[in-house]
C-alpha cells in the first residue's frame, strides 16, 4: 500500500494517530465503542481479533495504561499498516500484531491465554446481503469467503482464559445466532442495545460473556447515541472523542 492509498487521521481528540486505507474499511465509531466496552485493567492481556489497521487495540491501550494487546488480521496489508500504527503511537512495548486466519492456529497468539478477547466480526451474512465490490471492505464486513459468525466466536473462546471475558459488537438481529453458538461454553452474557436515536429500534448491540461461566443472561439498559439534531449525547461523545470507558 503506497502513501497515496492511505490517509493519516487522529482519534480520541488526537491521542491516537493512525494511517488507514483511503478506500475500503476505515475507522468507525463501532471500533472505538467496542474498545471502550472492554473492561481491561493494568497488567492484563487482551486480544483484538480482526484488528484491521489497529483502531480498537490502540484505543484500548490509550485508555488503559499497562494493558498488553495482541492483534490478529487476515489481510497482510492491513496487518502491516497496523504494525506501523503501533510504532507511530510508540506502543510497540505492549502491542503487537500478527497476520493470520482466525479459523486456524496463528503463530504468536496464545490459546487460553487472554483475560479479554474482543472483536468486531463481519456484520453481514453473505446469504442475505450483497458483498462490497472492494475486496478489503468485503472481507471486513461480509462473511463471504471468510470466517462466519460461529467461527469468530469459536476463535474468541479458544483464545480466552477460563473465566476470561469476550466482548463483541454486532447487529442486534444476530443475537439469537450468537447465543446459540455460545451455548454452554460461556455465560454471564450481558447485552447492551445501541439506539441511533430515541424511539428507534436497536440496530446494533454490544455483547459480553465470560468463558466457562454459568451465570444467567442480563439485558442491560440500552444506550442512545444521538440527540434529535444528530449530535452525540455527552457520555457518548466522551467515549468517542476523549477515550472514556463505555457508560454502564
Amino acid at each position: 500500500m503506497t502513501a497515496a492509498e492511505h490517509t493519516r487521521d487522529a482519534l480520541l481528540g488526537g491521542r491516537i494517530r493512525i494511517e488507514q486505507p483511503r478506500r475500503g474499511q476505515r475507522a468507525s465509531a463501532d471500533a472505538v465503542m467496542l474498545a471502550a466496552a472492554v473492561p481491561a485493567r493494568r497488567g492484563q492481556r487482551a486480544l483484538d481479533l480482526g484488528c484491521g489497521s489497529g483502531v480498537g487495540m490502540l484505543c484500548l491501550a490509550a485508555r488503559v495504561p499497562g494493558v498488553a494487546v495482541d492483534g490478529a488480521e487476515i489481510q497482510p496489508d492491513l496487518a502491516a499498516l497496523c504494525a506501523r500504527n503501533i510504532a507511530l503511537n510508540d506502543m510497540a512495548d505492549r502491542l503487537q500484531v500478527v497476520a493470520g486466519d482466525i479459523r486456524r492456529r496463528i503463530a504468536g497468539l496464545t490459546p487460553n491465554g487472554y483475560d479479554h478477547v474482543f472483536a468486531n466480526p463481519p456484520y453481514f451474512d453473505s446469504a442475505r446481503h450483497r458483498a462490497s465490490p472492494h475486496v478489503g471492505r468485503a472481507t471486513a464486513r461480509s462473511e463471504s469467503g471468510a470466517a462466519d459468525l460461529a467461527e469468530w466466536i469459536a476463535a474468541m473462546l479458544r483464545h480466552a482464559k477460563p473465566g476470561g471475558r469476550l466482548t463483541l459488537i454486532h447487529k442486534a438481529e444476530r443475537l439469537g445466532d450468537i447465543l446459540q453458538v455460545l451455548g454452554k461454553k460461556a455465560g454471564g452474557v450481558r447485552v447492551v442495545p445501541l439506539y441511533s436515536k430515541a424511539g428507534q429500534p436497536a440496530k446494533r448491540m454490544i455483547l459480553s460473556a465470560v468463558k466457562d461461566s454459568r451465570a444467567p443472561l442480563q439485558l442491560d439498559a440500552g444506550l442512545v447515541l444521538h440527540r434529535e439534531d444528530g449530535s452525540y449525547f455527552p457520555d457518548v461523545d466522551a467515549m468517542l472523542r476523549e477515550g472514556a470507558a463505555f457508560p454502564r
